[in-house]
């Protein structure tokens, strides 16, 4: 089995963050679960993607009653 690189753990954390974005909202530790289930890897190095996806922009926390991962949001007036 190949070596799982953060850099991969990141994109696939974006996708998934993408594919469920406006059907449901996902924790943080969906995301690294999901990360170890289907890609054996470690909590460490999948939290450490996380990280990367949240400073990247790609992905932002939101708090609604608990912390959630998102897409960024356009304000109606940026439009």
């Amino acid at each position: 089995m190949s070596e799982i690189t953060q850099e991969f753990l990141t994109e696939k954390m974006y996708d998934m963050v993408k594919e469920y974005d406006g059907k449901k909202k996902l924790k943080p530790m969906d995301l690294v679960k999901a990360m170890r289930d289907t890609h054996g890897a470690d909590k460490k190095l999948a939290k450490a993607a996380l990280k990367d996806l949240i400073e990247s922009g790609k992905a932002v926390y939101t708090y609604f009653g608990g912390s959630y991962v998102e897409l960024p949001h356009t304000e109606g007036a940026a439009k």
